[in-house]
């Protein structure tokens, strides 16, 4: 009783002060709400799964997954079910925690709750919340002053696994990393047996980490996608395991193209969102509606009316302009993106090394900015660390004259919108300059 008391005092103070920093316009509000409730019942946590009539669905990995959950929250939704979900991808205890005072009133129950977590804080998380089911997307070196190393990354999410044995698990097979998690335990498989592009790419110049299986011996691959992601086999017998949802995918410039294979029956699918990296995304949401009981109906419906999260592939108009926004933050995340880029617009690069972001900005030097050697117009650059990112397309063969350094991410943005009404402007920030942009609400 007196525990539910403080879950309760705990909830309705964390409302009333969320509603203060909005009325006061001092916070996006994605974590403070969150913070109080923590702060003022450290338990918080552990009393929501009662809210949740179905499942709990938990998204981690280094990339994608706010897409990720974002599509799994919104094909529930579609096929009418009521969802909890961290929409604006604060994935850390305190915004976990900022959805659920947000949405919970007495009462009232969900039918899922769909929460992205971060790597590291997946295995604090499983102590106050027991997930039924856990989509993991892909394991790529990430800000290294943070986690360490991928084995340290991989060790956060294995150690969430271990604390619940009745965990259903759906795994990116083509990530040697990630598969490795459905050793010993029933999994469901989702991957790519072809990759086709529409039009042609340069070969990233992204250097490719060498990875070893679990016998020590380095992997070698009969199809390599991008970074780890294919075919990959050793001597000793590890392979990447047989697909639940195997796909052949056709990449173009604004959408793909998906024909998923279940039992051996085949479903087409058509994903508005660029690169393959978000049709990773898509498959990964696709198995999961699947085994969820959702048709191939119900599932494209929702992909026809699904728009982008927050800083990932999203679009907007911006005085004029169409603009995508896209969110860079590791090697293998950026040259992905850096391959998508419209040559022929303006185009904003907007770093920060704030704690969210990571210190170590090494990561730009593993990026493949050599994408953008072609680029017709201005390539702007801005942020904390505007003058590091002049340095690194210089070296990438941008000619000095296309370079502007703002650091103030709002007046490169105004520069980029100087350009003729009609012509695109790209974006690519950081996670804090995408914060700082999205607060700004920059649109007609």
């Amino acid at each position: 009783m007196i525990k539910q008391f403080k879950f309760y005092t705990s909830l309705i103070f964390s409302k009333a002060a969320y509603l203060g920093i909005k009325l006061l316009n001092r916070s996006s509000g994605t974590s403070f709400a969150g913070m109080c409730a923590l702060k003022l019942y450290p338990d918080f946590l552990r009393h929501c799964a009662k809210y949740i009539k179905n499942e709990i669905v938990t998204i981690t990995g280094t990339n994608g997954k706010t897409t990720t959950s974002g599509l799994i929250a919104h094909i529930l939704e579609t096929a009418h079910q009521e969802v909890i979900h961290n929409l604006k991808g604060a994935n850390m205890l305190s915004g976990i925690a900022n959805v659920f005072v947000l949405n919970l009133r007495p009462f009232k129950r969900f039918d899922y709750a769909v929460i992205e977590s971060d790597e590291a804080y997946l295995t604090r998380l499983y102590d106050y919340i027991k997930s039924d089911c856990l989509v993991v997307t892909n394991l790529f070196r990430d800000q290294l002053d943070r986690y360490g190393e991928l084995a340290t990354t991989a060790g956060f999410i294995q150690n969430a696994i271990d604390k619940n044995s009745d965990l259903k698990l759906i795994l990116n097979a083509d990530d040697p990393l990630v598969s490795n998690f459905g050793i010993n335990r029933s999994a469901v498989y989702y991957g790519f047996e072809n990759v086709e592009y529409a039009q042609s790419y340069e070969k990233s110049n992204a250097p490719t980490e060498v990875f070893n299986c679990p016998c020590g011996k380095p992997l070698k691959y009969s199809k390599q996608f991008f970074a780890q992601q294919g075919h990959y086999y050793c001597e000793c017998g590890f392979k990447r395991p047989i697909c639940d949802y195997s796909a052949n995918v056709k990449i173009f410039d604004e959408y793909s193209i998906i024909n998923v294979v279940h039992n051996e029956i085949t479903f087409e699918f058509k994903v508005g969102l660029v690169g393959l990296y978000n049709a990773y995304n898509a498959l990964a949401a696709i198995a999961f509606a699947f085994e969820n009981g959702l048709n191939q109906a119900e599932i494209q419906k929702a992909l026809n009316t699904y728009k982008s999260i927050f800083g990932r592939a999203e679009k907007r108009t911006i005085n004029g302009h169409p603009t995508i926004i896209q969110l860079i933050k590791n090697p293998t995340g950026a040259s992905e993106v850096l391959k998508t880029v419209d040559l022929k617009s303006n185009i904003v690069i907007a770093i920060n090394d704030n704690y969210a972001d990571g210190r170590d900005i090494s990561w730009l030097w593993d990026s493949d900015f050599e994408q953008l050697k072609n680029a017709e117009k201005l390539v702007i650059t801005s942020g904390i660390r505007a003058n590091d990112m002049a340095t690194r397309l210089k070296y990438a063969g941008i000619p000095q004259e296309r370079i502007i350094i703002e650091p103030s991410i709002m007046k490169a943005i105004q520069i980029a919108g100087q350009a003729p009404t009609g012509e695109h402007i790209t974006i690519l920030p950081s996670y804090t300059a995408l914060l700082k942009i999205n607060k700004e609400k920059i649109h007609d």
